[in-house]
């Protein structure tokens, strides 16, 4: 390992799986060796997901944060980043944030910020607290980096950032991992979903809130209580761990739907399942950049996703996919009934989402824009 390096130290609030960290462990991949090196701190703790990082040399550290008020982690990371020395120190999302002092105070000399999307509590970003919050430690900040140019507009209107100040990036997607497959890996699919009649609508996230899989499931039973006749042609596809499920179950089971929606879990093979799919549904109630419209389009799926975030950014309305309202589960239900009605159009959108993956959003276009925004700070 070359120590003269640049060392870059990435700070998470949790590494596991999610959007946000997936972004990390592709950047950390795929930057090139002989230009960077990297240390991923994690504020509280890892998961397997720690895994997918490939480069034997990355070192990821925890400070095992408590719930709650946890000033001493803040020492904790004083004195990892006095030992480690990183060049660079780029903090994630408002759960990091309050790492930029602990960098300042031990002379990280260029300290980064990214903006990746809002949780249930902050959906438009607006709460008093966390708005006098990121405005206090605005001035530690060297370099905003926000997923999509509605965080950015926040940035500039919401928060006050100079627009000197923010370089907005996008997320890119694993092109030769994510692609077109001629065949549906069906035996992935329960038995009784293995039928090549089937139509699959899915969907891939943690089971949270913000995530709102209720009205993707509430679209689910609304469509086949209006077109009962469907219940023998479309199975849904529900990818993802969380909070919810237990709500789920019970709608899913209320709507006697048991045998017509599967949970797949938490899966490391999405990128298979995603070819089982013939429509994705991202019913997000907020998004920055979702990694898995990306992943759905780079796949050649047509997207149906809530008029949200970035995601207007991503999903061109009609030539993509469609955008619907958000909590909006007949409209949801629309949307899903037009494709199952214009089979030509899963074909169209699926293909025309591809080839925008191809010219906008590809990993090595979001790996040389990050490349450049850490050399444009040391050089």
């Amino acid at each position: 390992m070359n120590a003269g390096k640049p060392l870059i130290a990435h700070v998470l609030f949790r590494l596991g799986t999610g959007g946000l960290e997936n972004g990390v462990v592709n950047l950390i991949n795929h930057l090139p060796d002989d230009q960077f090196r990297h240390a991923v701190i994690c504020m509280t703790d890892f998961t397997d997901f720690r895994k997918r990082i490939t480069n034997d040399n990355v070192q990821v550290y925890c400070l095992n944060k408590k719930p709650g008020k946890d000033f001493a982690v803040y020492l904790r990371l004083w004195r990892l980043l006095r030992t480690i020395k990183p060049d660079i120190l780029h903090t994630r999302n408002l759960s990091a944030l309050e790492a930029q002092l602990s960098g300042f105070l031990a002379g990280v000399k260029y300290r980064i910020h990214g903006e990746h999307g809002r949780d249930i509590d902050d959906v438009d970003g607006t709460n008093p607290r966390y708005v006098f919050l990121r405005k206090l430690f605005r001035p530690l900040v060297h370099r905003y980096i926000p997923m999509s140019k509605d965080l950015e507009n926040w940035l500039v209107r919401q928060i006050q950032v100079p627009p000197h100040k923010i370089t907005q990036l996008y997320n890119g997607v694993d092109l030769n991992r994510f692609k077109l497959g001629s065949d549906k890996p069906l035996d992935l699919l329960p038995p009784s979903f293995r039928s090549p009649e089937l139509k699959f609508i899915g969907t891939v996230g943690r089971l949270d809130p913000v995530k709102d899989q209720i009205t993707l499931v509430a679209a689910f039973t609304h469509l086949l209580s209006t077109y009962p006749e469907l219940k023998d042609k479309v199975r849904l596809v529900l990818v993802g761990a969380g909070g919810l499920q237990e709500k789920l179950n019970s709608m899913i089971k209320e709507a006697s739907l048991n045998d017509l929606i599967w949970f797949a879990g938490d899966r490391s093979d999405v990128a298979d399942l995603m070819r089982t799919m013939d429509i994705f549904v991202l019913p997000s109630i907020n998004e920055g950049i979702s990694n898995t419209i990306l992943e759905a389009m780079a796949s050649g799926l047509p997207v149906i996703a809530t008029h949200v975030g970035g995601n207007p950014e991503l999903v061109v309305d009609n030539e993509t996919g469609f955008l619907v309202p958000k909590q909006n589960p007949a409209a949801m239900s629309n949307a899903i009934k037009h494709y199952l009605d214009n089979p030509e159009l899963i074909i169209a959108h699926g293909q025309a989402g591809r080839s925008r993956c191809e010219s906008v959003f590809s990993l090595n276009r979001m790996v040389g824009d990050y490349a450049r925004v850490y050399d444009e700070l040391i050089y």
